[in-house]
């Protein structure tokens, strides 16, 4: 009887795995015995099928004739298919909680269809390795170090390369050591380990005890198994397998009916690919491991071995293990005298070979009658010796066992290679495959093998698409040439790679299906039916042109789109465009798949990146150039992608990984400032040819890297250009003081910075070529001088040619013209930002008095009473507001019209000023008719409060101001959670307390004040004790005429439920004013103690924008700053002069100055990859590893010492006897008289008398 608790836990899930696995009795069969054929030995009860007379059908039963001349039962002759009757899952009752998988099969199933049900159905991972030991089945006890191999080698191996164990699967023999074994490792590996070890049972069914509680023709979801006798060895199911094939060839009790299928099933399985969907470069590997056995597993032995299936023998077990490994090194070391027979050119076996091979078979199995077909087998065997090898586990030890099955499978895979295969080239697969860097670097990498880069192709392929990041690093640093090997066609190769299911899968086909013209099955919420939809998809037509489309909605506008140089669509602006040329390009050769990926470690980031593959892509951004941009990138894409993933896990390692990516772009930055103030300053904000021309300053604010911008550094370069050519420590009544009397800028009232590039004149006498120059020079703080701005970047060339005397078409001159002295300080003080800030903040509370001064004081009638003259001021104010923000938007920069609209739509504060002006034009147009005249000017006065609240954002940039406006930003979030629990209480009480005081009153009014807002006054205090409580006297005049409470008059009370109106009272008193309140506190506290460590940070990192803003904006403030539109109007659009402030931000170096840069991040990045690493060895967890390995060392030079104290004790034992041996020749010598010695025979002490 099953418990109502597990059933009410997995009754869906059960329901569903019903559905799923319905489909396996129409594909599956079991088998019953059909003929009843007599076993003489019982006299006429039972079937040589192993079943009574009483179990079989009367069909079987109804053939005499055939039965009568019917010798041996044969299963394929005497048995028949019927649909199984035993499927799904396998719960052991009182063992474990976990659900094994079963199914009865009848052993003429195809492989083929097993191999899919357990993989793509019942779950299992796919194997890196299939270990099918053999033998040790039945009552005999299993040695002590056969224990150890199996507990501490084989399954320790095998949880190493991910591998399936084969045995029978029954508690007896080799197949319950294994499964204890499993059971352990799996209680002492991590929960997280990726390489789980499968045991999987292949026993016949016939011979599995208590069978018939599996019976169910529906499925068993699942079936309870009771084990009895658990102490001892018995035929029950094993608990510690996570599967069971139970193999039906229609007997009962008889051993040998699952031989035929696990041998079809080994030899399938080592025909199948290894990796993620079968992406390895090799097949499984499959090795037969036998543990002693009896003389039919020769037969066994043979057939796998003509079939080149590798044998690892354990010599020392017993039975045919011992006999087989006797064969192999003894008989092979004896001479061998041709037969006869070998001159017809046939190479068969010699008879001193049989005659040798038929004497051990009689040693090792004496009581077996037919001895020739054994000799045949082992004849057989013989011939095939080279994929056969032994292990000497009693002697060698468990240890090492993971490298002599990687041996064992090399030696064997070295018969089938081609001559012109590299030797070592199959042993490298395997050493990739199961993932085990340590054997590739002790046995292959060891500096004896000279690879080539044919040999590392392949190989490098496995490890990107398997996620094994140590054998990348290695074949990098061993002679594979990234360059050469990554072309984008092989790029495309990895982004096909990548597996169904995942968030980047569905990505690339949307993209995919869009291209093709194909109606997006994406909209359905992510399931199975999805993934089968995609998964049927056109996976091999996916091209970089998808890989650039899902980069362009991770990025976003920060930079240009990605993979358009081999495309060929640089110059395409339209998408629609971009998508009808790229769909004509790929429905050519594709010549650019054969070409060199531009940056190739760059792509393999981004590729491992959007893979969410932790050390991989930690690798690619070591390899790649531009750290601290990368890493900042890497946090970007994975900031978006955590946006659009729907699994929680996957989610928070994204976001983790992503602020790893933001921590190392933060130090690594810190180790550049470090090193040199004036080049990190360069490179924040240089121009990136690799990442689509984005700046650090762009990608972090985009990336939301709000640690990043908290930098020191950053915040310096921030305040220099803030500040521009005055010196950071003025005050600011000095600038407003020259704010209002300009010519104290000619004055030393302000002290401006002294450049770089003037001192170097007074030190150092100009140069014809600039190589002498001081390397630093190049980086120096004259790129932040904004007077002379124009023309830096030519500076920071060195050499001039016409190739790179331009940049996007604006000349530059070799030499900055000399400006007068006035000309020049005037341009230092007012192009700095913060001069420009200080006016629009003056001029601004110039417009709030103003437009206040309007709304109080002067607002006229309609026309032609109205407007005043400040009010057409006010205005024409507002006017100049909209045009610089039509420039702003509209204007600036180099994007597209449409990602300029949505930048400025994301602003906050972009939105307020949007709501501001939409607002006045509302109001200015209705305030001109006198049916609308009221309603525009309460519209002013609404604006009036959106323009004000504008200040929040202009003083966001006060040191002490800036982080208080970010906390109470915060605290308007928990303002909104607190009404919504306010306002359901509130409506709550204020209609019963409306109902209860008044029985009919229309008056919408009335109602919606005393429903809302009397209850809302309540908390504040407010409370009209006359108006609720009938004990109180109330002099307002009320009816309870109908007509009149229609027409408006006030009703009276209801005196019958008043206590009922108190009570309530009471009640939302306290819950608002105590309960309410005091949470609305505690969330205030909590969010205040939250932010205030972080405020700073966040006011850091929203500073940038209001420096982008005030230092693209003109210098006059509106009203004034229509001259400044009219200015740049005339330059831009009749002199053709083009914009430099859009390139203050954005440096873009070339030739020896970009190369200089690039070295000297690189270096600083190295010397901080070295510095971690130095702290990471030094700490206690790389301390107790290091100490583990040289423990393990010491244990192992132990067990070889034991092992020389074995060899020395046996040494010992015969130099006794041949001691023995020697006095008793001496002794008969002595005695016998046939001739004299020259002299006596020496004493015991003369034989270790030194020789003179």
């Amino acid at each position: 009887m099953r418990d109502t608790g597990d059933a009410a836990e997995g009754g869906h899930k059960n329901n569903k795995s019903e559905k799923d696995q319905s489909w396996i009795p129409k594909i599956f069969k079991k088998r019953i015995c059909s003929t009843f054929v007599e076993d003489s030995l019982s006299n006429g009860a039972l079937c040589q099928c192993g079943g009574t007379r009483d179990t079989h059908a009367s069909v079987a039963l109804g053939d005499y004739f055939s039965t009568a001349i019917v010798n041996h039962w044969d299963s394929a002759q005497h048995s028949s298919e019927y649909p199984t009757d035993a499927f799904g899952e396998l719960q052991f009752a009182g063992a474990s909680k976990r659900h094994s998988y079963f199914l009865r099969l009848s052993w003429d199933t195809p492989p083929s269809m097993v191999y899919t049900l357990m993989t793509a159905h019942w779950g299992l991972p796919a194997p890196n390795l299939v270990v099918s030991v053999v033998g040790g089945e039945g009552r005999t006890k299993v040695k002590t170090w056969v224990r150890e191999v199996l507990r501490q080698g084989l399954v320790k191996a095998s949880q190493s390369t991910g591998a399936w164990i084969l045995t029978a699967g029954l508690r007896e023999g080799v197949g319950r050591c294994v499964g204890e074994a499993v059971r352990d490792h799996a209680t002492a590996a991590s929960s997280v380990s990726l390489n789980k070890v499968v045991a999987l049972g292949v026993a016949p069914w016939g011979l599995v005890h208590n069978r018939q509680q599996l019976v169910n023709e529906q499925g068993s979801f699942p079936a309870k198994y009771y084990v009895h006798n658990t102490t001892r060895d018995s035929c029950c199911l094993d608990n510690n397998y996570q599967a069971f094939l139970l193999v039906d060839d229609g007997s009962m009790g008889r051993r040998g009916g699952e031989t035929g299928f696990r041998a079809k099933l080994e030899d399938y399985i080592s025909h199948q690919r290894t990796g993620i969907w079968g992406s390895g470069s090799i097949d499984i590997p499959v090795l037969c491991m036998l543990v002693s056995g009896d003389a039919s597993l020769l037969e066994r032995v043979d057939l796998s071995l003509k079939s080149s299936m590798p044998w690892l023998v354990l010599a020392g077990s017993g039975g045919t293990a011992d006999f087989l490994s006797d064969v192999v090194k003894n008989v092979s070391s004896a001479p061998v005298v041709p037969s006869s027979g070998e001159c017809d050119g046939e190479a068969g076996p010699s008879v001193d070979l049989k005659d040798r091979v038929a004497e051990r078979v009689r040693k090792y199995f004496p009581s077996e009658a037919e001895t020739d077909k054994l000799v045949e087998h082992a004849l057989s065997i013989y011939q095939n010796k080279d994929l056969i090898t032994v292990y000497h586990g009693e002697q060698e030890g468990p240890n090492d066992f993971d490298t002599v099955l990687l041996k064992a499978l090399v030696g064997a895979s070295k018969q089938r290679v081609s001559a012109d295969h590299s030797p070592y080239n199959e042993e490298l697969k395997l050493a990739v495959t199961w993932n085990r860097v340590d054997i590739a670097k002790s046995e292959l990498f060891n500096g004896d093998i000279q690879w080539r880069y044919e040999d590392l192709e392949d190989s490098m392929t496995d490890a990107l698409v398997n996620d094994k990041p140590q054998f990348v690093r290695l074949f990098t640093e061993n002679g594979l040439n990234i360059l050469d090997y990554l072309t984008y066609g092989r790029l495309e190769g990895l982004y096909r790679s990548v597996a169904d299911g995942t968030l980047l899968y569905q990505l690339l086909q949307r993209r995919l299906l869009e291209r093709l013209g194909t109606p997006s099955p994406l909209q359905e919420t992510p399931g199975k039916g999805m993934a089968e939809k995609i998964h049927s998809g056109p996976v091999a037509e996916l091209s970089l042109f998808e890989v650039s489309r899902v980069l362009e909605l991770l990025m976003g506008d920060v930079c240009q789109p990605f993979y358009y140089a081999p495309l060929d669509l640089e110059q395409i602006m339209s998408k629609r465009r971009a998508m009808r040329r790229a769909s004509k390009l790929l429905r050519g050769d594709c010549l650019y798949r054969e070409k060199r990926c531009l940056f190739p470690w760059a792509s393999l980031f981004i590729w491992a990146v959007l893979q969410n593959r932790s050390e991989m892509a930690t690798f690619f951004w070591e390899m790649a150039g531009e750290s601290v941009l990368s890493a900042l990138s890497g946090c970007k894409m994975l900031r978006e992608l955590s946006k659009l993933e729907v699994e929680t896990e996957t989610k928070l390692s994204m976001k983790e990984l992503a602020q790893k990516f933001e921590n190392l772009a933060h130090d690594v930055f810190s180790s550049c400032y470090r090193s040199n103030e004036s080049r990190s300053f360069t490179l924040l904000i240089r121009k990136s040819p690799v990442w689509g021309g984005t700046t650090c300053l762009q990608m972090g604010m985009s990336a939301d890297a709000r640690l990043f911008f908290s930098h020191d550094g950053v915040q310096s370069l921030l305040s220099q250009i803030w500040w521009g050519d005055m010196k950071r420590n003025t005050e600011v009544w000095k600038l407003l003081l020259t704010f209002f009397c300009p010519v104290l800028c000619y004055t030393n009232l302000i002290s401006f910075r002294v450049t770089e590039e003037h001192q170097q004149e007074k030190d150092v006498k100009p140069t014809e070529d600039t190589v002498g120059r001081d390397n630093d020079s190049l980086y120096g703080t004259t790129i932040f001088s904004f007077s002379d701005i124009k023309h830096i970047e030519a500076d920071s060339q060195g050499v001039y040619t016409p190739r790179t005397a331009t940049i996007k078409g604006r000349p530059l001159s070799p030499k900055p013209p000399e400006r007068p002295f006035i000309v020049s300080r005037w341009r230092q003080f007012w192009f700095a930002p913060v001069t420009a800030f200080l006016g629009n903040v003056l001029m601004y509370f110039l417009f709030l008095l103003l437009f206040a001064y309007v709304l109080l004081v002067d607002f006229k009638l309609p026309p032609p009473a109205g407007p005043a003259i400040t009010e057409l001021v006010l205005y024409f104010w507002v006017f100049t507001i909209v045009c610089e923000e039509i420039r702003e938007t509209f204007f600036l920069g180099t994007m597209t019209l449409r990602q300029r609209l949505r930048v400025y739509i994301q602003d906050v504060w972009n939105k307020c000023d949007l709501t501001a002006i939409i607002l006045f034009v509302i109001g200015l147009i209705c305030r001109m008719f006198n049916a609308s005249y009221e309603f525009g000017r309460d519209v002013m006065c609404v604006d009036y409060m959106v323009f004000t609240l504008r200040l929040i954002h202009i003083f966001a940039i006060h040191k002490q101001l800036g982080p208080k406006i970010i906390i109470v930003g915060k605290m308007m979030k928990d303002v909104f959670f607190f009404l919504f629990f306010l306002g359901v209480w509130l409506m709550a009480y204020g209609v019963a307390n409306q109902a209860l005081l008044y029985s009919y009153d229309p008056s919408l009014d009335r109602i919606f004040r005393r429903v809302f807002y009397r209850p809302y006054l309540h908390i504040f205090g407010q409370i009209p004790v006359e108006e609720m409580d009938v004990g109180k006297h109330w002099d307002m005049a009320c009816t309870n005429n109908v007509t009149l409470i229609d027409g408006g008059a006030e009703p009276c009370r209801i005196t019958y439920s008043n206590w009922l109106v108190v009570i309530l009272l009471m009640i939302y008193l306290l819950v608002t004013n105590i309960l309410l309140i005091n949470l609305l506190i505690a969330m205030f506290s909590y969010t205040f103690s939250e932010v205030q460590a972080n405020s700073d940070i966040y006011w850091k990192f929203q500073r940038y924008n209001l420096v982008v803003q005030y230092h693209s904006r003109p210098s006059l403030a509106p009203p004034f700053i229509i001259l400044s539109h009219l200015n740049l109007f005339i330059k831009r659009n009749i002199r053709k002069v083009s914009s430099v402030k859009i390139h203050h931000f954005v440096l873009q170096l070339k030739g020896k100055a970009a190369n200089r840069l690039m070295t000297w991040e690189t270096i600083q990045k190295e010397d901080f990859l070295t510095a971690q690493n130095k702290i990471q060895k030094s700490s206690d967890s790389e301390r107790l590893k290091r100490m583990s390995a040289k423990v393990d060392g010491v244990i192992k030079h132990l067990t070889e010492n034991r092992d020389f104290d074995h060899r020395l004790r046996t040494l010992e034992s015969e130099m006794e006897y041949c001691s023995s041996a020697l006095s008793w020749i001496v002794d008969t010598l002595a005695q016998g008289g046939s001739f004299k010695p020259p002299r006596p025979p020496p004493n015991l002490r003369d034989s270790f008398t030194p020789c003179s």
